[in-house]
């Protein structure tokens, strides 16, 4: 019993130890939060697994949370271990494809670079780290072998001038100088061939390769050229008759040892400097520039600009020996040739300073940056211009650069946008380019033809509203894009063209239908049928379709027409006595139309509405007999009609309905409603009408009535106009005789009449501005721009005085006014223009 007791303490705890806690190290039986999180770092130093750790967690997480922080913060750790592999592993492909490439580009591995440190690769844990140095030591070793060939060339144009500065020393020394400069010259030659030879060659940008190659040729031309020279000059110092060197020092040598006088060496006459004399200079200036002015007075338009380039040359050089009259020719001269500067040498630093100004107003200003552009190039040309003819200014020349730099920074910061734009515009063309593809692959075997052009549209729209790119790229672009939308253009294409062939046909077939001579209307109606079933199935262009619809409508409308003529022939052989009166009627207001008469063609129509209405007039008279005598048998007849009452029901047809009253109806009886409200008027018969008008008939007098009505609306505005012209008139000669009649002045009062009769009876006074001006406004009229204030304020007064008579009510007054005053010739117009349209209200 005893030992029972003693063995329970000690089996207690063993029971209750956790399965991980050996695992952690006593993390789960520790006291303390901080004991826990010590046995965890313990534990994590060993570097367990994710799935140790995520079974820790699961069983720690509830118990310490500030102790499970720590294992969250190395699985997050080993999530990121874990994908930053993954991107090492994408990136250390993509160096592995740069270094392996057959030419490798140093550019290419700046991008890499800057593009994996972007993108969160570990450039600093293996293998992207070796990888890195790698790719940065090839491309040291380009630029090592770039930098070689620079100085290679200037190797190369060092050795060039030691050639040339033994040129211009005694033969001799050159001589001596031959083997250092032939060891030089070799050793150069080798080290070219080293870098050629060298495994990173191939990776060399063009223009390096490019330079070394030059710079060789060039320095083999020289040495030659060195070497052949002195051949010749050691031939010439050994044998009298031999040719003398091209080096001029050596073959002035060789002349001196031949006992010959040195062509070298300057005469003391020569030696001494000879002043210019200013009157040979000027008629040397003067002989220079007298053909050049003549050539550029009898040039062609189009040899007008080389013609001022010659000048301008000329004066550059003879410009300073000018006499005041020769120089005047000159700058009239070139400003009759069409050179907006001229030639004024003493103007030039008034215009430099005007150049000046538009700079500094340009970097100041905000315009687009193509004009920014445009604009800069045109200033430094106008400055260019300028100092071809005048001495230079330094100090305005430098305020101008200054000016013009600012403004090239402006210039290319909308370069940069521009080209970015430009990118943003190839990549949407792209785009669209993969687009069209895309939808030519997904579209079915019998679509749509609308749809279909509909789509092909606005993809055309989409490309031509693409955006700029460069001239270039645009012809590339271009050229994939014409395929794909040839591509996607051909099922619709071979539509289109089976839907021409189709019409042709119909096209052919009406033309045998007028050919054969037939009017069938069947045939018509099915050849309409079936053009419109194409037009709407295949569209077409719309000037193609209205062409092919044109030779479709052609023979069809000369269908109608000889079926027209025919039937208006038909009944003229025929025509009525009423038909043949009216017809007469008609060509009798025809000829009053043609006599121009307005009171013959008010005749006229009068006796064509009688024609109309005699035969109307007759029938009405021989009727009436008849009606009277159908009046007493009528009203004799009683009246049998049944009353109509409605009935409620099935009121569908056939259906069977009870005839029966209702016992209510009966007891009260009829109802009279119009005794109750009120008995209705009945209504007036109509007259009968007479006899219609056959077709030749009907025509003839319309077209006369039309004709009629169109000839009085001339001779009225006709006789209008005269009788405003006759009214100027006689306000010009102040003559109240020469008055037009009130007939001849439209619908005007006669006391209006009398006052314009009174003031022109009168001598001229008063002023008729006020008068004139009301009058536009009554006529509604524009006013001349000089007289525009006046008519506001005008307008003004009108609106303030309310109870003051309008112009329109007081144009007749106004009139009078006007005739008071004396004639002005502007004042005539205006009130022509007004009576024009007040005349006729």
């Amino acid at each position: 019993m005893s030992d029972a007791i003693e063995n329970t303490p000690s089996s207690a705890p063993a029971a209750d130890i956790h399965p991980l806690d050996t695992l952690t190290g006593g993390a789960f039986s520790a006291e303390t939060s901080g004991e826990r999180a010590a046995c965890l770092r313990t534990w994590l130093a060993s570097n367990p697994s994710a799935a140790q750790l995520q079974e820790v967690l699961k069983e720690l997480g509830n118990r310490d949370k500030s102790a499970s922080r720590l294992l969250r913060e190395r699985l997050d750790e080993m999530r990121r271990t874990q994908d930053q592999d993954l991107i090492a592993d994408e990136w250390a492909a993509s160096a592995q494809a740069l270094l392996q490439a057959e030419k490798f580009s140093a550019e290419q591995a700046a991008v890499w670079q800057r593009d994996a440190a972007k993108a969160g690769a570990p450039l600093s844990r293996e293998p992207l780290a070796s990888l890195k140095i790698q790719l940065l030591e090839r491309a040291k070793s380009i630029e090592d072998l770039q930098h070689k060939v620079q100085v290679q060339r200037e190797v190369a144009v060092l050795l060039a001038q030691r050639i040339e500065v033994l040129s211009t020393k005694p033969w001799k020394d050159a001589e001596a100088a031959l083997d250092t400069l032939q060891s030089d010259v070799t050793q150069w030659r080798q080290q070219a061939l080293a870098l050629r030879s060298d495994a990173g060659w191939i990776c060399v940008q063009e223009r390096f390769t490019s330079i070394l190659q030059s710079s060789e040729e060039q320095l083999l031309l020289v040495w030659q050229a060195f070497l052949d020279a002195l051949a010749v000059t050691k031939l010439a110092a050994e044998d009298g008759n031999a040719p003398l060197p091209a080096v001029p020092v050596w073959a002035d040598e060789i002349r001196i040892a031949r006992g010959l006088p040195s062509q070298l060496i300057a005469s003391p006459a020569a030696a001494t400097p000879v002043k210019p004399n200013p009157a040979a200079k000027q008629q040397a200036a003067q002989a220079a520039l007298a053909p050049l002015l003549e050539a550029l007075a009898t040039a062609a338009p189009e040899a007008k600009a080389a013609a001022i380039a010659q000048v301008r040359s000329a004066l550059k050089q003879h410009g300073r020996w000018l006499s005041a009259d020769m120089a005047q020719q000159v700058h009239t001269q070139l400003l009759a040739a069409g050179d907006s500067l001229g030639w004024q040498p003493q103007q030039a630093d008034t215009l430099r300073q005007q150049l000046v100004e538009q700079a500094v107003a340009l970097a100041q200003s905000s315009q687009p940056g193509r004009k920014l552009q445009d604009t800069l190039r045109q200033l430094r040309d106008q400055w260019r211009q300028i100092d071809q003819g005048a001495a230079p200014n330094h100090g305005l020349w430098k305020k101008f650069d200054e000016a013009c730099t600012q403004v090239h920074q402006q210039v290319q910061l909308w370069l940069g946008k521009a080209r970015a734009q430009s990118s943003e515009n190839k990549a949407s063309r792209q785009a669209l380019i993969d687009e069209v593809k895309a939808w030519t692959a997904a579209q079915p075997a019998t679509p749509d033809w609308k749809e279909t052009a509909r789509a092909l549209r606005q993809f055309g729209q989409r490309w031509r509203d693409g955006g700029h790119i460069g001239e270039k790229l645009f012809a590339e672009l271009q050229t994939a894009w014409k395929e794909a939308i040839h591509a996607a253009e051909a099922p619709l294409k071979a539509k289109q063209k089976e839907s021409i062939a189709r019409r042709e046909a119909l096209i052919s077939e009406a033309k045998s239908l007028q050919d054969g001579g037939v009017f069938s209307v069947d045939a018509i109606k099915s050849l309409q049928h079936q053009w419109q079933t194409l037009a709407q199935d295949v569209p077409l262009d719309r000037k193609l379709e209205q062409k092919l619809w044109d030779a479709f409508r052609a023979p069809l409308d000369a269908l109608f027409e000889r079926k027209s003529a025919e039937r208006s022939r038909a009944p003229a052989q025929a025509l009525s006595a009423y038909d043949r009166a009216v017809v007469d009627a008609a060509q009798a207001v025809q000829a009053a139309n043609a006599s121009g008469d307005a009171q013959q063609i008010r005749a006229a129509l009068q006796a064509l509405e009688a024609a109309k209405h005699a035969q109307q007039a007759h029938t009405d008279a021989a009727a009436a007999p008849a009606a009277a005598s159908e009046v007493a048998p009528a009203a004799a007849k009683p009246s049998t009609d049944r009353p109509v009452v409605a009935v409620r029901g099935d009121d569908r047809p056939g259906a069977k309905k009870d005839t029966t009253a209702p016992a209510g109806r009966e007891a009260r009886g009829p109802r009279d409603r119009r005794t109750e409200r009120g008995s209705r008027p009945d209504r007036a018969e109509r007259p009968e009408r007479g006899p219609r008008l056959s077709d030749a008939a009907f025509r003839a007098q319309r077209d006369a009535v039309d004709a009629a009505q169109q000839a009085l609306r001339k001779l009225a505005a006709q006789a209008h106009g005269e009788a405003v012209t006759q009214l100027l008139q006689a306000w010009a000669q102040r003559d109240a005789a020469a008055l037009p009649a009130a007939q001849d002045l439209g619908k005007l009062p006669a006391a209006a009449r009398t006052g314009w009769s009174q003031a022109l009876s009168a001598s001229a006074k008063g002023d008729a501005a006020q008068a004139l001006l009301r009058l536009e406004v009554a006529a509604d009229i524009p006013t001349p721009a000089q007289h525009h204030s006046q008519r506001r304020m005008l307008q003004l007064q009108l609106l303030t005085q309310r109870n003051a008579a309008m112009p329109a009510e007081t144009w007749a007054q106004d009139v009078a006014t006007v005739l008071a005053s004396a004639h002005e010739e502007a004042a005539a117009r205006r009130l022509q223009n007004a009576l024009k349209v007040l005349l006729r209200k």
